[in-house]
């Protein structure tokens, strides 16, 4: 379906006040195209030879002002429907751009940066929201004018109207041509606006690291090598522009009016009919009205070209193939995984792991170790199904997990990451997610068997304490905290912790350490670790290399095995003492 078709579709959702708007405007246009015969009766009657007759040319005055009233009024009613209806229409699509978003698949944000998706939820929007608003009116307008327009010139004089109609050809040629350019520089110039956003937001993530480094100069370049592209298209569109608007639309005007001065000097002088004052009045002043309205048709041609642009990059991220988000609940498994000759590649054959099987019982604690690349967080990824396995199947309770919708499956897991992420509301909010089933007492629950009731008491609000953006006003140990506590709220079967004590003291690890003594029984547990200090205990740790998995077995049996873990952890070890 095309770009214009779609957003015709959406217009349909509120056709109501959109269709309002519309009447109003045709109301309006017509009240206006009914002045000029008004004002050709006024001039005929008072140049009719003999006594003027005063009375008619009153009415007329007063018919020609109740109306100029009521086009007022339409215009206003005309406008209020039209905003209405377009913000309705925007409205809606973001909300189903946003609802969209949530149901696409992880591997769509690692290739587009964060800026470039909110450019296209907030500028190419609003680009769509000129085009309910302004490019629609002014065609409404535009195309009624023109039509009654014409319907006044052919009542008036049907040759010179037919040779008004000329005109018709010479614009839609013209904005074929004109569509021909502006499409190309157009996709540039939004490309460019979601480039700028996208450096923008990863500036103001990355600020530290630029200051810390002293990039600032060298960022500054990159933001204007990038800004000038885009002011070099933008001008490249207004070059365009400025020979499509008035210039185009002014040489038509002057080539008509020439005509028409020919025309009616010819036939006065050659023929016995002579045409009135108020014929000519109101044939000049339809001409005129004529012209005002395909010079706002020409004028739109860009910001049409813009909308429609901004339209399909929308409708890109809408038509990207997503999951519906799943209602459907099952019972709280009990947390036994089954990996059997799992591979997988985030590119094409590009295996990050191979011929993967394992299992861990329901309790168990799976640790996973290895070096950096060794495919540790893949396999997360995989039991969290942020990915599928390219090869060979992952079992839960024996159910296959591909078999089951992502949501249903993961009600009952809880993950806490390395860099936990933290949003906007206080640190209770933070925990429970403004999930209604995770009452305060939960809350309050969870963060003390982790440990972090002793560390927040002392805060000014205490759980209440208001979090910013990421949590950056608290330190990495406080973030670690809630986002395990946020795990632990919701009681999940299984619990991964990729790298989950890596930002954390010493003092809160033991906190940590012993909150999961008591936790993960019942609650199968897979641990990322670089520390291998932390996962002594483990009931299986799988060392990894290359996406294979080399040893496995208790701390104690693979260091008696004297292999790449023993390796890993005198490595450590060493270290330490150091």
């Amino acid at each position: 379906m095309s770009t214009g078709k779609r957003l015709t579709k959406y217009a349909m959702y509120f056709k109501r006040p959109i269709f309002l708007g519309l009447l109003f405007l045709a109301a309006a246009v017509f009240a206006e195209l009914a002045g000029p015969f008004i004002a050709k009766n006024i001039i005929d009657e008072h140049m009719t030879i003999g006594k003027i007759d005063i009375k008619p040319i009153a009415w007329l005055l007063c018919l020609y002002f109740i109306l100029a009233v009521a086009t007022a009024i339409l215009r206003y009613f005309m406008y209020i429907y039209l905003q209405m209806g377009a913000n309705r229409v925007i409205q809606r699509l973001r909300q189903d751009v946003f609802g969209h978003i949530q149901r696409l698949p992880i591997q769509y944000f690692d290739q587009l940066p964060a800026g470039k998706i909110v450019a296209r939820v907030t500028n190419d929007t609003e680009a769509l929201r000129n085009l309910y608003v302004q490019v629609l009116s002014n065609f409404a307008t535009s195309f009624i004018s023109i039509a009654g327009v014409y319907i006044a010139l052919f009542i008036l004089n049907w040759k010179m109207a037919l040779i008004a109609l000329i005109m018709m050809p010479i614009v839609y040629l013209w904005m074929i041509l004109y569509r021909k350019y502006a499409a190309q520089y157009n996709d540039v110039i939004r490309t460019k606006i979601a480039d700028i956003n996208a450096m923008i937001n990863e500036s103001i993530q990355g600020m530290t690291i630029i200051q810390a480094f002293r990039r600032e100069k060298q960022m500054t370049k990159e933001f204007d090598e990038m800004n000038e592209e885009h002011y070099a298209y933008q001008r490249k569109l207004l070059f365009l522009d400025s020979a499509t608007s008035f210039n185009l639309v002014n040489m038509l005007r002057l080539t008509l009016f020439t005509i028409f001065i020919i025309y009616f000097g010819t036939q006065s002088l050659t023929t016995a009919q002579i045409v009135s004052s108020g014929t000519l009045y109101a044939f000049v002043d339809y001409l005129t009205r004529l012209f005002n309205p395909i010079t706002n048709v020409v004028n739109q041609f860009s910001q049409l070209e813009r909308s429609l642009v901004a339209g399909k990059r929308v409708f890109e991220v809408l038509d990207t193939t997503g999951e519906n988000v799943s209602q459907e609940m099952m019972p709280r498994y009990d947390g036994h995984v089954l990996f059997e000759d799992v591979s997988f590649a985030y590119k094409n054959n590009d295996y990050v792991l191979r011929n993967l099987s394992f299992e861990a019982n329901r309790g168990e604690t799976v640790a996973l170790v290895g070096h950096t690349g060794s495919g540790k967080s893949s396999i997360m990824n995989l039991l969290f199904r942020f990915y599928d396995p390219s090869k060979g199947k992952i079992y839960i309770d024996g159910i296959d997990v591909t078999s089951v919708p992502r949501q249903t499956m993961r009600k009952h897991m809880g993950i806490v990451l390395q860099d936990p992420y933290l949003f906007t509301g206080t640190i209770a909010s933070n925990v429970s997610l403004n999930d209604p089933s995770i009452s305060r007492d939960k809350v309050e629950a969870a963060l003390k068997a982790v440990g972090a009731e002793s560390v927040f008491r002392n805060l000014e609000k205490g759980i209440d304490e208001p979090v910013i953006e990421k949590g950056s006003t608290l330190s990495s140990g406080q973030r670690q905290l809630i986002s395990f506590a946020r795990a632990l709220a919701f009681d999940p079967a299984i619990l991964i912790l990729d790298e989950a004590t890596s930002n954390i003291d010493t003092e809160t690890e033991e906190m940590i350490q012993h909150a999961m003594d008591v936790l993960k029984k019942g609650r199968t547990t897979f641990i990322i670790a670089h520390r291998l200090s932390t996962i002594k205990n483990a009931d299986r740790i799988l060392v990894l290399e290359r996406g294979v998995i080399k040893e496995q077995g208790t701390h104690d049996e693979l260091l008696a095995q004297g292999g790449i873990y023993e390796q890993m952890y005198q490595m450590q070890a060493k270290s330490l003492q150091v």
